[in-house]
């Protein structure tokens, strides 16, 4: 074999090591690839959270209570290590009820009323706040007392009324009504009736950036 012979086979001897090692390179990159986050660009991220925001807005209209709706949706999306929906009472900002919430209610001036402002929250996050005027004349003793001493929810206090929540008005809003934490995403107005279809209860929710994963 002469030196011409043996530089020839060197040639193709490098040549195939490194067609060998091309694949190699190849699928380290595809693996590198493959493992790193992948993010949706900033377009499609606010096109996934208004459309989660319109499944909200639709979950709340066709549920019966709204602390009920928070508790599943919570449990749902992971929003909290238990998913149990609890009302924080909000002291010292009592309303006078406007003349549609009495019209609404079959009430007058003189018509015993009570105000309770909410904030019902999985977790740490506060996923709506709700201001509820509601005639505790329709409502039993013991109902009255909880709601007047503790901060369960309402909805899950008047349960044993069997009541019917009707819509007055309902409105998404996307990017959020206001800043941060508390910026609304829906505001839905809504009056309770029990059994016998008497009102008893206006509520005007606002639901909260934080309802969102």
């Amino acid at each position: 074999m002469g030196p011409s012979d043996r530089h020839d086979r060197l040639r193709r001897w490098q040549a195939a090591s490194l067609l060998a090692a091309a694949p190699i390179a190849s699928l380290s990159a595809t693996d590198a690839s493959a493992s790193a986050p992948l993010q949706a660009p900033p377009g499609q991220q606010r096109i996934a959270s208004a459309a989660l925001v319109e499944v909200l807005h639709q979950r709340v209209l066709a549920g019966q209570s709204a602390t009920a709706t928070l508790e599943s949706w919570c449990a749902e999306h992971g929003l909290a290590e238990q998913a149990r929906v609890r009302a924080v009472r909000v002291h010292g900002q009592d309303k006078t009820a406007p003349a549609d919430v009495l019209q609404a209610l079959g009430a007058t001036a003189s018509t015993p009323l009570r105000y309770r402002r909410v904030q019902l929250a999985c977790g740490s996050r506060v996923l709506s706040e709700a201001d509820n005027w509601y005639l505790p004349d329709h409502l039993s003793p013991a109902m009255n007392q909880v709601l007047d001493t503790t901060d369960e929810p309402f909805g899950r206090v008047v349960g044993p009324l069997g009541f019917q929540r009707q819509t007055v008005t309902d409105q998404t809003f996307w990017p959020p009504r206001g800043d941060g934490d508390h910026g609304v995403i829906l505001e839905v107005r809504a009056l309770l009736r029990d059994r016998q279809q008497q009102p008893f209860s206006y509520v005007i929710e606002s639901y909260l950036v934080q309802a969102l994963p």
